[in-house]
């Protein structure tokens, strides 16, 4: 059986980090749960729940998610898939199953959860979200030659691939820059269509005018840096 463990940035979640971790299967060896200056109740809700809760002071996506792959590196023995989730309980945790299925079954090394439009609640996207998808999505297929439709940060992957890449964005830019990694790396990925519901609470990005930018801005200098290598 495969060692899952799934990697969790949280900044403020209490009200939502519970009804995720508790809605993830069984077949997840373990869950962490990176605390990123929360001031609420996140941390305690999350050990609650059963999750490892480790804290990154550096505000970021990205240091976030380093700091918990830092953790697993130096456990003695090392999973074979790791999948990133959001804290907001947007996504729907059971569908991990079906996001790692490609891994197990097919042999895929990346797996994006691709929130499709038929399958998303009306409103649980931004306008910015949605076109800063798209328009990221296009110019990745006109200069990779890729076939992503989404930036969408539900995704699995194995984890020796995911060393193979050294990741290094520590904020907006690490779902872009994993993409495109892969992509140079010639790895394999699919994408599978999950549902996708309002967040609980407000989005730190999406949902700031501020956080909106930064984040394009970062996604379109990891694509354009890319393209001119």
């Amino acid at each position: 059986m495969s060692i899952i463990k799934v990697i969790i940035p949280a900044f403020n979640e209490a009200d939502s980090i519970a009804h995720v971790i508790n809605e993830l299967p069984a077949t997840v060896t373990e869950t962490i749960v990176v605390n990123n200056n929360s001031t609420d109740e996140t941390v305690l809700k999350a050990e609650n729940a059963g999750a490892t809760v480790l804290t990154e002071d550096r505000k970021g996506y990205g240091y976030a998610c380093l700091k918990g792959l830092h953790y697993i590196e130096e456990q003695a023995k090392q999973p074979d898939i790791i999948v990133f989730l959001d804290g907001d309980y947007s996504d729907y945790p059971e569908e991990l199953t079906k996001l790692v299925a490609p891994i197990i079954n097919n042999n895929i090394d990346m797996v994006i959860g691709a929130r499709d439009k038929a399958l998303r609640e009306e409103g649980s996207m931004t306008p910015q979200q949605v076109f800063g998808n798209w328009l990221a999505t296009v110019l990745m297929k006109i200069f990779f030659g890729a076939n992503f439709t989404d930036l969408g940060p539900f995704r699995a992957i194995k984890y020796d691939k995911l060393l193979a890449l050294n990741m290094q964005d520590k904020t907006y830019g690490w779902t872009v820059e994993m993409q495109l990694k892969v992509l140079k790396n010639k790895f394999s990925y699919t994408e599978v269509p999950v549902r996708y519901k309002k967040r609980i609470g407000v989005s730190k990005v999406s949902g700031t005018v501020k956080g909106s930018i930064f984040a394009g801005i970062k996604i379109l200098t990891w694509i354009f840096k890319y393209s001119l290598k």
